[in-house]
């Protein structure tokens, strides 16, 4: 699995369109379909075990079997001469397979030196590679495995047991890390990091663990997941990991990092990358602000606190909060005065960057929105059984939900922009607003760092 690329097939929705109808048009007219339909007009049902798709995929792949073995023998089968070759056909064996269809009986040919081994389907092969690919698809959708189980059985008669369809999905663990572990850019300008709140067992418990997703920009704006994270330990020694291991795939310098205040985490990456600026991101930090504020306060502080975020230095910025806290709201919510002053050290560097430059690091918003997406797959489950299948399944997730946003926008290609309706990228491969803008920024700012890489 792969996080596919906005065009997720080579040919238009149209142009697909009118090929198959081509095709449609070419079967009609030759009179191949004239016994299915007929069989259709008299009732006979075209899904289940006596449905007509069912005995199509049977004689299609037994066609294809038979094929297979007479390219493997060398000569078709009843040849005049078969006796002059060394291998010959030996009957055939019985073997059942799932499938998107329901389970297929095969009768699958033999040779008699047994050296005859099927692409088509495989030796030791009990489902078709469609329903694979299902499985994987409703996993990473959110269903979990008793899930899937109930849905092949009701709708397409497969009953696959519980060690069946795990083991499916586990058959994507060697693709998650290779993905966690592949090669890196040398400088990311910003990255963001955000953590989801996932239940894994822990030993003989079941423990809340932060899954830490961290998304980086590139030098062309281009937005890329770097790795996820399942939080073992406290603080600095787990920070200290993740920034060695983002060191070792190959980042070897890092602009600015927006976190959550995470503890441990900016000592971490003073230690890796020593220039970076380690930044708080600015909304969780309201957040924090205004989380003992009455509902109807809550307009009233906001505005309030605007001149502290939106000062044009650090040193306006503090007038502003010395302001706030003595005015009426700051000193009927002191909780909101602490929360600025607690994280002040890591929220002033966002005011030494020009406009165009603080949009792009005002706030991790950008994987709050994924998180977002990702907890409604997550709510489905109890609890995870380790770290790495809850890893796995936040990746498959992504995955899942990039690919069906990138097929709404294929079905929408070629409308006018004011009938869109598809959504864009949510993280991966999107492109950071006005990344010019705020490159150009960069480039003045750190030039000794960035310019090498433009």
């Amino acid at each position: 699995m792969t996080i596919n690329d906005d065009v997720a097939v080579e040919l238009s929705r149209e142009e697909r369109r009118r090929v198959q109808n081509e095709k449609a048009d070419e079967l009609i007219a030759s009179g191949a379909l004239d016994e299915v339909f007929s069989k259709i007009d008299n009732g006979q049902p075209l899904t289940g075990d006596e449905g007509l798709l069912h005995s199509l995929l049977k004689a299609t792949l037994e066609r294809g079997l038979n094929a297979e073995l007479t390219d493997h023998l060398g000569y078709e089968a009843g040849a005049p001469e078969a006796a002059a070759f060394p291998n010959s056909r030996n009957g055939y064996s019985s073997k059942a397979v799932a499938t998107e269809v329901g389970d297929v009986e095969l009768r699958v040919p033999r040779d008699r030196n047994g050296t005859f081994s099927p692409m088509l389907v495989r030796k030791g092969q009990r489902r078709l590679d469609g329903l694979d690919a299902m499985i994987v698809s409703l996993y990473a959708g959110g269903m979990t495995i008793r899930d899937i189980q109930h849905h092949l059985a009701s709708t397409v008669g497969t009953e696959l047991s519980h060690e069946t369809i795990s083991k499916i999905t586990e058959e994507v663990a060697d693709e998650v890390i290779k993905w966690q572990q592949r090669d890196l850019d040398a400088l990311y300008p910003v990255i963001y990091l955000d953590a989801i709140m996932v239940k894994v067992r822990d030993g003989g418990h079941v423990r809340n663990k932060a899954a830490h997703i961290a998304v980086g920009v590139d030098m062309d704006g281009i937005k890329h997941v770097l790795g996820i994270w399942i939080q073992q330990t406290e603080g600095a020694k787990f920070w200290a990991s993740v920034c060695a291991e983002l060191r070792n795939r190959g980042v070897v310098d890092v602009l600015i990092v927006c976190c959550d205040g995470l503890t441990g985490f900016a000592e971490a990456i003073e230690a890796t990358w020593p220039q970076a600026t380690v930044q708080t991101c600015v909304v969780h930090l309201i957040r924090a602000a205004m989380r003992f504020v009455a509902y109807g306060d809550r307009k009233q502080v906001a505005a309030a606190l605007k001149p502290i975020y939106q000062a044009s230095n650090a040193d306006a910025a503090l007038d502003a909060l010395e302001a706030f806290a003595d005015s009426v709201p700051g000193r009927k919510y002191p909780s909101a005065v602490k929360s600025f002053r607690d994280a002040w050290e890591r929220f002033i560097p966002f005011l030494a960057f020009p406009p165009e430059l603080r949009r792009v690091i005002y706030t991790t918003n950008s994987i709050e929105s994924l998180n977002y997406q990702l907890r409604k797959v997550t709510k489905n489950r109890g609890h995870f059984p380790n770290d790495a299948a809850a890893v796995k399944l936040l990746w498959m997730a992504i995955c899942n939900i990039e690919d069906k946003r990138a097929r709404e926008r294929v079905k929408e290609k070629g409308l006018p922009a004011a009938k869109r309706r598809a959504a864009g990228r949510l993280v991966e491969g999107a492109v950071t607003t006005n990344w010019k803008r705020a490159l150009e920024q960069l480039s003045l700012v750190y030039p000794e760092r960035i310019n090498h890489h433009l």
